[in-house]
């Protein structure tokens, strides 16, 4: 956070110059067209039978994608482990926010999306973090992961950020698909893509086995 982004007001220019980007070159607009296609397919016609769908985004940095899922009606709540990134949600965005670490806070509730945009790669143990997801999804709850394609950046060198120092682990589909398995999820769709930045990305659609 201090390298990248220095203090709130850091935050708060980079979350302006991606939310300003043309949407066809947003990597953040994509994500959540997609979520809210499949969130359609999942939860039908009707939508949720309870009323507003709601979302927990698991580290949520600069906050964009809970920006754009708040203005398409979604209750939205972000979790960081950073002071600074939870009182930008807070302040800039105008979500709820939580500072903790995800795997020892209980008392969050449960969402109908529980997301990990770019998370599990940075995590040491990424199916734990899974796991312990499940119990925070409501009774038609899924789950959105995603990660670095290695097996496609690595074809076009290893210096590439896909690889940085603080990623712990570099996925293939096959070792996301195991991952999401073994953690207690079935599969429902897992997509490979070049996003518009240029990033080399793995995403899943997960939901309780």
């Amino acid at each position: 956070m201090n390298s990248t982004y220095i203090d709130e007001e850091g935050l708060r220019r980079n979350f302006e110059r991606i939310m300003s980007l043309d949407p066809e070159k947003s990597d953040n607009a994509g994500r959540v067209e997609r979520i809210l296609e499949y969130a359609h397919q999942h939860f039908g016609e009707s939508g949720r039978s309870n009323g507003t769908p709601s979302v927990l985004d698991v580290g949520s940095g600069l906050c964009v994608f809970l920006c754009r899922m708040k203005a398409a009606g979604w209750a939205c709540t972000a979790l960081d482990p950073d002071p600074r990134a939870v009182a930008h949600a807070e302040r800039t965005v105008g979500v709820k926010a939580v500072c903790g670490d995800f795997l020892k806070l209980d008392q969050i509730g449960k969402f109908d999306l529980v997301a990990f945009n770019k998370v599990l790669e940075h995590i040491k143990d990424p199916m734990a973090m899974l796991t312990k997801a499940i119990k925070h999804l409501s009774s038609r709850g899924f789950v959105y992961v995603e990660v670095p394609d290695g097996d496609v950046a690595v074809t076009k060198g290893q210096d590439r950020e896909e690889f940085f120092i603080d990623h712990w682990h570099i996925f293939s589909d096959a070792s996301l698909a195991l991952l999401a398995t073994r953690a207690g999820f079935v599969v429902r769709e897992l997509q490979r893509l070049c996003e518009p930045s240029g990033k080399y990305t793995l995403r899943a659609f997960l939901v309780p086995a």
